[in-house]
């Protein structure tokens, strides 16, 4: 193997799938968009230089990806794992030694519209031969706000893992330190004999999960009912927009009904798509398009991995129902099955499939595979849970936080939903041909909403 690349430095299969999934016309990268108050007429200038010069000390962002063809040299592996697949044709993290954070993070011109500039940024890939991530540092023309869009590739993080490495360059915050995990002790060669007999029932157990997630694959193309709203071919263009609402509006609507937050969330996404199809013209009777959710695997309070840690659900989204509650109704009923199965079964959960393909599966395959992202499913939508602690810039206060999930290749439309300081934002991202309205669909979650609202108080 590569001198200088541990066995730790190699890409988990996920993150190993989302950087060989990625095209000039499908960016694998994910985005959050934040709106901040501006203290002077230099507040703008200031964060950027802010974000440079934290950024040198931030570890996880002078990492970049570098592909590796030699076969892993398993005199040099710490930790011989028997199903950990061979390193030909992966990738690895290192750092690099003459990082430039100038590189990364960019101020631009005064705009009036954030979610626009947002759009023309989005649609262009991250440089693959460098640490894979920037900050753009946009000002409002008005001078009262300035806006920072975070890009990350998926191979480098999750959500949250973004989430991290976001916080790690605004104010320092007094949080406390995750507990860090449990190291486990070092092994030689060859696998202790004594635990033989778990590596093969977990060789077992994994194998039974693979087939079990491929027959739901199967299940969930069967008749399916999308739109044609929902397809695009690829173009490259993006288009994003942003909708925030009242976090008692959404406790208002789940109190009357139950459920969690998150299934009012997505009952919204639900209603939104039937009022847009109705209003553009498509029509949403018969359509019930699935929609994946993706589930983290992330322990809770513990420290923060580098890749992806994620699963998923898949939902059938009943656009076709002219009741309101009725759609809340079948998507508390969809997402309970979903937690009962738990996040390692059924379709939803088809991301796991990576640990089953080798590296050089990975490289040759996966291109194949992001051209049928449609046949897995029919529009993403992504919750990023964010601290409800006032975050900070210079000084400044972050006061919006819009989400922004990567475009699958095929697909129209992602959405990603996040909670911050008493408010809903719903960050929409389009392929912009394909959804020039995409306005009509932000105006649509609103008054969704709102018709919920009503009709769980009256």
């Amino acid at each position: 193997m590569n001198a200088g690349i541990s066995d730790s430095d190699l890409l988990a299969p996920l993150d190993l799938a989302f950087w060989n999934i990625e095209s000039p016309e499908h960016p694998m990268h994910l985005a959050a968009l934040g709106i901040f108050t501006a203290n002077s007429p230099a507040a703008a200038a200031h964060a950027a230089d802010l974000l440079a010069a934290r950024a040198a000390g931030v570890p996880g962002l002078r990492m970049r990806i570098r592909d590796i063809w030699q076969p892993l040299d398993l005199r040099q592996a710490p930790a011989f794992d028997l199903r950990r697949p061979l390193a030909f044709g992966g990738a690895a993290r290192e750092a690099v030694a003459d990082f430039e954070p100038l590189d990364h993070v960019r101020l631009h011109a005064p705009v009036a519209d954030f979610h626009a500039a947002a759009g023309a940024i989005m649609q262009r890939p991250l440089e693959r031969d460098r640490p894979p991530w920037e900050a753009h540092v946009v000002p409002g023309v008005e001078g009262t706000s300035f806006a920072v869009l975070f890009k990350f590739h998926h191979a480098l993080a999750d959500g949250l893992r973004a989430l991290t490495l976001a916080a790690a360059v605004l104010d320092p915050m007094d949080l406390p330190a995750p507990r860090p995990r449990p190291e486990e002790p070092a092994r030689g060669f060859l696998p202790d004999v004594r635990k033989l007999p778990g590596v093969v029932r977990g060789t077992l157990s994994d194998l039974g999960r693979a087939l079990d997630i491929g027959a739901s694959v199967a299940r969930a193309t069967l008749r399916v009912r999308s739109s044609p709203a929902l397809v695009s071919e690829p173009t490259g263009t993006r288009r994003v927009a942003g909708v925030a609402v009242e976090l008692d509006e959404i406790h208002t609507i789940r109190k009357s009904v139950g459920g969690t937050v998150n299934d009012v969330l997505i009952a919204v996404v639900a209603g939104a798509l039937r009022r847009w199809l109705d209003e553009r013209g498509d029509g949403s009777e018969g359509v019930s398009p699935r929609a994946l959710i993706p589930v983290s695997r992330r322990r809770p309070r513990t420290a923060h991995p580098q890749g992806n840690r994620l699963s998923g659900y898949l939902v059938r989204l009943p656009v076709d129902d002219p009741d309101p509650l009725a759609r809340l109704a079948t998507v508390r009923t969809a997402m309970n099955r979903n937690k009962d199965a738990g996040p390692n079964r059924g379709a939803g959960a088809v991301a796991l499939l990576a640990d089953h393909v080798p590296a050089l599966g990975h490289r040759l395959g996966m291109p194949v595979v992001g051209q049928a992202a449609r046949l897995l499913f029919d529009i993403l939508v992504t919750s990023v849970p964010l601290p409800s602690l006032g975050m900070r810039l210079g000084g400044c206060p972050l006061t919006e936080v819009y989400p922004l999930a990567p475009l699958a290749r095929g697909q129209a439309l992602a959405v990603a939903v996040s909670t911050f300081r008493g408010r809903v934002h719903y960050g929409l991202v389009a392929d912009a041909e394909a959804v020039p309205d995409l306005d009509v669909l932000a105006k649509a979650l609103t008054a969704e909403v709102a018709e919920l609202t009503t009709a769980c108080v009256s």
